[in-house]
């Protein structure tokens, strides 16, 4: 019995001492698993603070592009939350942040190089040509030759290149410096009027308000275009990184000051507002202003994006002589508008040009002899023999009228120019669309001037001048007719390529904007600009009343818009007050006598 108690209190003292062996085990291990995984002690902030919470590239925060949606704002303040709330942070995590890191910053560097070598082929090039002129310069004045200065250059070896790169990179920050310095960023200039000043659009997460409007005609829109959306995102990302990652040469503020500061993580959500512009010779200047520690605390970043010299893209001869133009138009009835068209088409096109074609494609059988005989009036009277008839007995679409009239062309490539019997064109615009189109690689899309009404304009029938004297590009004789795409220059292989017009829209509209796309999504050249010598001549438009309301209220729409300027109507409207205060004027002077 003695036996067995000893041996039962010696097993358990063995057992104890083992168990304290392996508990004391357990925390030797413990301890060196957290001093191998946790981070190097530093005065530093945390690497959390360091690393960017946010930015429309940033993969952790939901990101899918340069844009900056709110899907960005709502996944960004998510993830910097589970990273303040949580403890010390794993191998894995601080492994997954800093590779997103690296790879922000390698983007981020590989954009940075491409423009410093497109920047420093413009220096080389201006270096050159100034080497040119001092070479000749020497020459002129009995100096060393070019030749003896260049075997000088050899013997100087790898140091002569080194120095000549940092000094074109000296140069380069020189002039980016001196862009800076001449913007306005830190103080105004002085201005001749109010037409001189640059305005500012402002813009917020999701909007951009803007003064020029555009085709949209919204003054507040999301970033449509793509430039556009990737200037801001990138903006946005570089705030944010400033914001996030002090730097003690940043500013004259004090450590203590930093220190303070730093302990706040910018997110998308502390975004208030920016404004922003652009300098056309300088670079865009853009505002930020984020929220601070408190209610009544902001941050305010100012960057400023330099545009560097001119660069020569290319330099070439164009040679218009044999580039014909085979003006196609489809056309159905207004015969009276079809003369008016000859009438322009024979002067700028027979006599002035002499290099043009033209395709009529008319629908049905009603006034075709009328058409015929313009034709041959014409023909006749300027000895014009390149022109081709064709007839389809069938309903009016302009799409099919066009798509056969270039698809009827038997010549070769030539030069397309869809038209209407109401535009007026001028012998330079033909030369604009020569200049502007290029097959397999550019398309043109003109911007017509659109007229208003001409008695409108002017007062009365009466007073109307001829239409060449009306032509004039003024705010009250019409505006640019950007929503629409129907004139338009482009090779016959292009438009056979591309798949022509859809011909199963019926009478006018809808075919213009469908071929204009296809043209947007492919790989060529869309060129879009206004054209000083293409008009879209005013004429009465009728809407029917077998529309639904909302049709007939658009067209009505559409026939305000294009009837007089928006000051015009105006006056139209409140004329019977103008007539009152001028009969009321009127009284007034008879009754007071006259002075002598």
């Amino acid at each position: 019995m003695l036996h067995a108690a000893m041996l039962r209190r010696g097993l358990l003292a063995w057992v104890s001492r083992v168990g304290g062996v392996l508990v004391l085990l357990c925390c030797s291990l413990s301890l060196l698993y957290v001093m191998t995984c946790s981070p190097p002690h530093s005065d530093d902030p945390p690497l959390s603070h360091a690393l960017p919470r946010a930015g429309p590239n940033h993969p952790s925060l939901g990101g899918t592009g340069p844009g900056i949606g709110a899907g960005a704002v709502g996944t960004g303040g998510a993830r910097a939350g589970a990273a303040q709330s949580g403890g010390p942070p794993g191998v894995q995590s601080y492994q997954v942040l800093l590779q997103e890191r690296e790879e922000q910053h390698r983007l981020h560097i590989s954009s940075l190089k491409k423009q410093i070598a497109q920047l420093k082929e413009a220096l080389q090039e201006r270096s050159q040509q100034l080497k040119g002129v001092q070479e000749s310069l020497k020459r002129a004045t009995g100096g060393p030759a070019g030749g003896q200065e260049a075997g000088a250059g050899s013997q100087g070896g790898g140091l002569g290149e080194a120095q000549g790169a940092r000094s074109q990179q000296a140069d380069l920050q020189e002039f980016l410096r001196s862009q800076l310095s001449k913007a306005e960023v830190t103080a105004g200039t002085r201005l001749p009027s109010e037409y001189a000043v640059v305005p500012f659009e402002s813009f917020t997460l999701q909007r951009v308000y803007q003064l020029e409007m555009g085709l949209t005609r919204h003054p507040e829109e999301k970033p449509v275009r793509k430039d556009k959306r990737e200037a801001l995102g990138e903006v946005l990302e570089t705030a944010l990184h400033s914001l996030n990652t002090p730097s003690s040469q940043q500013d004259s503020r004090s450590a203590a000051e930093q220190n303070s500061q730093t302990s706040k993580v910018y997110t998308p959500s502390d975004f208030v507002e920016g404004i922003t512009r652009t300098e056309k010779d300088k670079g865009t200047l853009y505002e930020l202003t984020f929220r601070g520690e408190s209610s009544s605390e902001f941050r305010r970043l100012v960057l400023f994006r330099p545009f560097g010299p001119l660069m020569k893209a290319t330099n070439e001869r164009v040679n218009t002589a044999n580039m014909p133009i085979n003006v196609v138009v489809p056309l159905s009835r207004r015969t009276d508008k079809f003369k008016h068209f000859m009438q322009n088409f024979r002067e700028v096109c027979v006599r002035q040009d002499g290099r043009v074609h033209l395709t009529v494609v008319y629908f049905g059988k009603e006034q075709m002899s009328e058409v015929r005989s313009t034709l041959e009036n014409t023909s006749r009277e300027v000895n014009f023999k390149n022109f081709t008839l064709l007839q389809l007995d069938e309903e009016f679409s302009r799409g099919r009228g066009l798509d056969v009239g270039a698809r009827a062309w038997k010549g070769g490539n030539v030069l397309l120019f869809f038209c209407d019997v109401d535009i007026y064109f001028t012998a330079d615009f033909l030369n604009t669309c020569r200049l502007n189109t290029q097959p397999g690689k550019k398309v043109f899309y003109p911007v017509l001037f659109s007229q208003y009404n001409p008695t409108l304009i002017y007062g009365s029938q009466e007073h109307v001048p001829p239409v060449e004297q009306q032509l004039v590009i003024k705010k009250d004789t019409g505006f640019w007719r950007d929503f629409g795409f129907g004139m338009t220059c482009q090779y016959r292989s292009d438009f056979i390529n591309i798949g022509g017009f859809d011909i199963d829209i019926k009478g006018w509209g809808g075919e213009d904007v469908h071929l204009y796309r296809k043209y947007l999504h492919s790989n060529l050249l869309v060129v879009r600009a206004p054209s000083r010598g293409l008009f879209h001549l005013w004429h009465e438009k009728h809407c029917a009343d077998e529309l639904p309301p909302d049709q007939y209220r658009m067209c009505m729409q559409s026939k305000a818009m294009n009837e007089a300027s928006h000051g015009q109507l105006g006056m139209l409207f409140f004329r019977h007050e103008i007539e009152a205060h001028l009969r009321k004027q009127k009284q007034q002077q008879n009754s007071n006598p006259k002075k002598s």
